[in-house]
Order: C-alpha cells, then sequence, then structure tokens
C-alpha cells in the first residue's frame, strides 16, 4: 500500500486500484475562517475524481471541510463510523454524498481486498484532550460520547493504523484491542498536537502563556510516543497538525504549544529508535510506499522565516465568516437567553452537577449576562457589579458569532468556536471544571428567527 500524504489529518492511501482519501481538508480555512493551510495546498478537486471512497473520522471541520466536501466529487461514497447520532451523516448527505455506516471494530472490505474497520475512540474527557469544551452534548453523564474514531486499513498484507486526534489516555484500551487485533503494524499515523484554546486564549502574561504551552507541546509529544511504543510499527507518520491561525488571531500563534512538523519529528526521532520504528515525514502530494519502502520524495523543511512573512502579509489580513454580519443589538441576545438557560439547565440537572463559579457572558461594553451553576437562575449586570464576583469563568466573544451560537448549532457552535480560538477567557481561579464546559455545550435556544 502506498500513502499520500495531502495537508493535516488528509492522507490518500492507495492499494493497486483501491484509492481511499481520509478527512479532507483541502481548501480554505475552517473553524469560521480562523484555521489556515501553510504551506498553501494546490487544491485541483479533478484530481481527486478517480477516489473509490472517502473516510470521515469525525465531525470537525479541519478533518469534515465544507469548504473541500462541496467541491469533491459526489458519486464517490463516504465511510464513516455508526455514531449513536446521525449529525455527521446527516450533514454528508446534505452535501450530496452517499454515506456508508460501518459497526465498531467490524472488519469490512471496501473493494479488491482491502478492508477498513473503524474503531469508536469513546470516553470524551476534554481534561485529556485539551478541547476545553468538549466535543458534543450525546451523553447522558460524563462519559462515552464518541465523537472521534481510529481506523484500521489493510490488504490482508500490510496494515495501517490511524489515530486521527484521539489522545492516547482516551483511546488505550482502544489502541490495545487493534494491537491485540493486528500484532504487525506497518504503518501508524499519529497526531502530535494538541488543538485547544488554551493557554492563548486566556487572560495570562506571556512568560505563563509561554510556559504553558511548552507544557502542552511536551505533553501532546509524550502521547504520540505511547501510541508508537504500544503499536511498535515498521513506519510511523506524525500528522494531523499542521494548522496557523489567521486573521486577528494570527498573532495567537506564538502560544498555542503546537510544535511545526519539524520540530515533532526532530522530537520524536530523539525518543525513539530507528531500529524499533523508522519516523518518516512527508511534503504535501509525496508519498510513502511500504512495500518498497521507498519514499517519493526526501522531506523540505518549512522556511519559518518565509511562513512568518505569509502570516503577516496574507493570513493576517483575512476575515472570519461572521465578521460579514452586521452586529446584533442587546436586545435580540438578551431575548435568546432564557431558553439557553433552561436547556443549560436540563443537563446540569441531569448529570447532577453543581458549582459556585459564575459564569459571565459579555453582551457588549458594559453589558453582562452573569449565569449560576446551582440553580440560582441569571441575571444582567453591569460592569462595576461584576468586580464583586470573585470565583468566575468570564468569556468575550465577537456579538456576531455569539448570535450564532445562541441561535444554535445549526449556525455555529460553542466547541467549534472554541478550538476556532474565537473566545477569550478570564477564569479566577484558574482551575478546570468538566461538569461546566459539559453543561456549557447546550448553553443555545435553537432560535434560528
Amino acid at each position: 500500500m502506498k500513502i499520500t500524504y495531502l495537508n493535516s489529518a488528509s492522507v490518500l492511501i492507495e492499494d493497486k486500484d483501491v484509492k481511499i482519501l481520509c478527512d479532507p481538508w483541502l481548501d480554505g480555512e475552517e473553524y469560521f475562517g480562523s484555521w489556515g493551510i501553510y504551506p498553501p495546498y494546490e487544491f485541483k478537486p479533478e484530481n481527486f475524481d478517480v477516489v473509490d471512497f472517502i473516510h470521515i473520522s469525525h465531525i470537525h471541520p479541519d478533518h469534515c471541510s465544507l469548504a473541500t466536501l462541496s467541491k469533491l466529487n459526489k458519486k464517490i461514497p463516504i465511510v464513516i463510523h455508526k455514531f449513536p447520532e446521525k449529525v455527521l451523516k446527516k450533514f454528508l448527505e446534505n452535501l450530496g454524498f452517499s454515506v456508508i455506516e460501518l459497526e465498531h471494530n467490524k472488519r469490512t472490505m471496501l473493494k479488491d481486498d482491502v478492508y477498513l474497520t473503524i474503531l469508536a475512540a469513546d470516553n470524551c474527557n476534554p481534561e485529556i484532550c485539551g478541547k476545553l469544551m468538549g466535543c458534543s452534548n450525546l451523553g447522558k453523564n460524563l462519559g462515552t460520547t464518541q465523537i472521534d474514531t481510529m481506523s484500521i486499513i489493510d490488504n490482508e498484507k500490510e496494515v495501517i493504523v490511524n489515530t486521527n486526534d484521539c489522545p492516547f489516555p482516551i483511546a488505550e484500551q482502544t489502541a490495545l484491542m487493534i494491537k491485540k487485533q493486528y500484532p504487525i503494524i506497518d504503518f501508524l499515523l499519529v497526531g502530535y498536537v494538541k488543538a485547544s484554546s488554551y493557554p492563548q486564549c486566556f487572560d495570562l502574561d506571556e512568560d505563563t502563556k509561554l510556559k504553558e504551552a511548552e507544557i502542552k507541546q511536551e505533553n501532546k509529544l509524550q502521547t504520540a510516543i505511547q501510541y508508537i511504543k504500544l503499536f511498535k510499527p515498521k513506519f510511523f507518520m506524525p500528522f494531523a497538525g499542521r494548522y496557523t491561525l489567521t486573521g486577528k488571531n494570527s498573532d495567537l500563534n506564538k502560544f498555542r504549544g503546537e510544535p511545526e512538523l519539524e520540530y515533532a519529528h526532530e522530537y520524536l526521532i530523539k525518543n525513539i529508535s530507528n531500529q524499533e520504528s523508522k519516523c518518516i515525514v512527508l511534503n504535501h502530494d509525496c508519498n510513502f510506499d511500504i512495500s518498497s519502502e521507498t519514499q517519493s520524495q526526501s522531506f523540505i523543511p518549512v522556511n519559518f522565516n518565509e511562513k512568518s512573512k505569509y502570516v503577516k502579509q496574507v493570513f493576517s489580513k483575512l476575515s472570519y465568516e461572521y465578521e460579514k454580519e452586521s452586529y446584533p443589538s442587546e436586545k435580540s441576545l438578551k431575548n435568546l437567553l432564557p431558553i439557553c438557560y433552561e436547556n443549560f439547565e436540563k443537563i446540569r440537572k441531569g448529570i447532577n452537577w453543581t458549582s459556585e463559579t459564575k459564569i459571565i457572558l459579555t453582551i457588549s461594553d458594559d453589558v453582562f449576562a452573569v449565569i449560576s451553576c446551582n440553580g440560582s437562575g441569571y441575571e444582567i449586570c453591569t460592569s462595576n457589579q461584576v468586580e464583586n464576583i470573585n470565583h468566575y469563568l468570564k468569556m468575550d466573544i465577537d456579538s456576531r458569532l455569539l448570535k450564532w451560537i445562541l441561535q444554535g448549532p445549526r449556525k455555529a457552535h460553542w466547541s467549534i468556536a472554541d478550538i476556532g480560538c474565537h473566545i477569550n477567557y478570564k477564569r479566577v481561579p484558574n482551575t478546570y471544571e468538566r461538569g461546566l464546559y459539559y453543561c456549557w455545550n447546550n448553553f443555545y435556544s435553537n432560535n434560528y428567527s
């Protein structure tokens, strides 16, 4: 089999006449425009007409890009996990694709003795994965949400394992199951970044942000090593990490704690013996052939001076999707709050969670919604009143995007805004409360009028 690296988590896997495109993000910016592709990718949709199947691991935009999918041939079937909720399936069908759902851990022949197996990562825990808001409201408790998946592609001779965005501590049991079923793994696709809003979007001084970013980077690279040591693949490729913040958030890039591919490569080869597993890194549209153990082209590192210029001259000047909208009135935002709070309360009571923390949501310069986490309601306050609160999570967000989020997930969702770095946080004390963010994911009205 042959693996062609396209961009971030997007790869093309081939065996003879079978071609599988995985997690395509090849065009434009995602997360409302804040995630950009660098180096730029020259996307030609017609080049992918020969693809037999598209496999999408989960619904996050850098794995399931609307800008990309809308341009791909709708005759190509898309294969996904059979999730309990049908959000991903409906999204893809609305674009015009036919969708094939595979049961958890059911090895399925796609074509000509090429098999795909998809396994739910399970046990979503934002404390581990780093995505502050978590990913969904599917669970009735703080356990399974099945947002992400791992996959195996094999041809009865060679085995490729794709970990996608699944952090090792969350997916360890799934990984152990895969290793038991496939003792010899030829090629491992392993993530090396922890895409989250911390620390860059938090009210911390620059030195603290940089220190926290270093810790975040080290922790994520260590989880990549855990995967490599468990699977013991002949070859592994760090992937699913190339993104650069654009627009007004481009200044946050240095605080993200997301290693560049070049750094990840150096780190991994220092910590993993070449005799145990060999690290492969590829440029866009370059490939590695498992059978011949050959790479189509030597890796050319990014010139970071050129990248800095590109960010300044191109990325920093981009606008976000919601910036085309007019600013909503205070009244229109306030009118959405009662149903938002009811939905928040329903989930809070359902998981029997309570906290003395107040959530302070900025409505305008001197107007704030202060939401309780113990069932005592919410109130509208001024900045003077807010100053007297000493245990809180404060969120500032562009009111145009805020309106979309308060309307509901058909327009926008808290978790996507968070991953896209569109929310600025101040947390006093600076401690993470999982239940808070889990419930907050449901703070919307489903009112699109």
